[in-house]
């Protein structure tokens, strides 16, 4: 019976969090282990809130170690790989390379596009049980373009990608994206518009959820780090924490960008790496939006969260180091102007930058199931840019697999063996 087992969920993040909710709805027993303190910041909190299922291509796009190459030379970029010796970077970057084919993005985009559109349901739900408190908003997501020609390009890429595998995009000029959003002055050449992207604010989803977890008698462990694991015979019999030892039946994994350190002791290779994004909010913007949008040439995303507006974006590969780089916050600024004519840099003046780490696999895909190598170990992490989008369903069919049922959605690209 469900109710006789106990799984320990190591990760309070978003996806943490949505894993323990969907194993206590099944009957589990359930226990969130965290190292920060409740209501402590996450990758999630800062982020651009999307729930999107146009995010239909992998960050192992074609074409991506070119361009990564070019952009290493500058920390403005983008997409900025610091250079360092470090072994688990560079089998981490030829992983990525190889990936980087048209071959991944046709296989990749029908599952991500199948887990995105389930989860954004299941958000869906979640804004139904809990009165809408996280305010999930369904208005769609603009790519906004500067040229001509990045309209065409992105016409005949990701517009026609997502097409292809049932997510709606739609190709607008200036007039049609300003019929849409009125709120705000823009100066481009044209958009790509998917109306079945939402969002939400994850600020107001974390508390929200931890207080869903407290009704279903969901234990926390807060301020708690792993220290180690005990196995025998090819199974988990003990997590060793800070607040003492923890004996289940399953266990786990959602420690986010930290996930290879945690497995640490146990013998298995999970190639990650923490992708450093950073946001600024304006609590009082000069313009109202309804709806988010992506500044697709310098990859900055815009969100209204209540009365806020988030502006947020780049990837640094730099490992966990906790100091921002001031230049990175610079070009969401000149970005933010870039794309808004009326916007002014004292915007953003005394706004203090967030800054979070996401986990990024060599492929852009999850790690989602169990190892073969711990059976009673199963994996939900690397989600990169899709973990707020991504957390319902991974949640959702972490409690099928443990429950033994089929899993709903595609994990055929998922599994945490397959760089072993």
């Amino acid at each position: 019976m469900a109710q006789e087992k106990h799984i320990v969920v190591c990760g309070g993040g978003i996806v943490g969090l949505c894993t323990a909710h969907y194993l206590a709805r099944e009957g589990f027993a359930v226990t969130v282990v965290e190292r920060n303190a409740e209501g402590a910041d996450s990758c999630a909190q800062g982020s651009a809130g999307y729930v999107s299922p146009s995010h239909v291509e992998p960050i192992s796009a074609p074409g991506m170690v070119w361009q990564g190459l070019k952009w290493m030379l500058s920390s403005r970029s983008p997409f900025y790989v610091q250079p360092r010796l470090d072994p688990a970077l560079l089998r981490w970057g030829w992983l990525f390379a190889r990936h980087c084919t048209p071959e991944h993005r046709l296989r990749a985009a029908p599952v991500l596009a199948q887990h995105c559109l389930e989860s954004r349901r299941l958000f869906a739900e979640l804004a139904e049980k809990t009165g809408n408190s996280f305010e999930f908003q369904q208005q769609g997501l603009f790519n906004l373009c500067k040229t001509p020609e990045s309209v065409a390009k992105y016409e005949r890429g990701l517009a026609a990608l997502a097409n292809s595998v049932g997510v709606e995009a739609k190709i607008l000029t200036p007039k049609q994206v300003a019929e849409l959003e009125p709120g705000a002055r823009m100066d481009i050449a044209g958009a790509v518009y998917f109306p079945i992207d939402a969002h939400i604010s994850p600020r107001k989803f974390m508390p929200a959820l931890v207080a869903l977890l407290k009704q279903q008698r969901v234990k926390f462990h807060w301020g708690t780090s792993v220290l180690g694991w005990r196995s025998e015979g090819g199974r988990v019999t003990g997590l060793a924490t800070s607040a003492g030892e923890i004996v289940a039946d399953e266990y786990v994994l959602a420690t986010g960008s930290w996930a290879s350190d945690t497995l640490r002791g146990l013998g298995l290779g999970l190639p990650m790496q923490a992708g450093k994004g950073y946001s600024l909010t304006i609590e009082r913007p000069r313009f109202r939006l309804k709806k988010p949008m992506i500044l697709s040439e310098r990859r900055v995303a815009v969100t209204p969260m209540g009365d806020t507006l988030r502006f947020g974006g780049t990837m640094e590969i730099s490992g966990h180091s906790d100091n921002g780089r001031p230049e990175r916050i610079e070009q969401i600024v000149a970005a933010a102007q870039f794309y808004f004519p009326d916007m002014r840099p004292e915007d953003f003046a005394g706004i203090k930058p967030w800054f979070g780490y996401r986990p990024v696999s060599p492929d852009g895909m999850p790690y989602i199931g169990r190892f073969a190598r711990q059976a009673n170990l199963t994996a939900a992490c690397g989600h990169a840019m899709l973990g707020i989008t991504l957390a319902p369903v991974t949640g959702r069919v972490v409690a099928e697999l443990l429950t033994g049922r089929k899993p709903s959605v595609d994990l055929s690209l998922m599994s945490p063996d397959r760089f072993a």
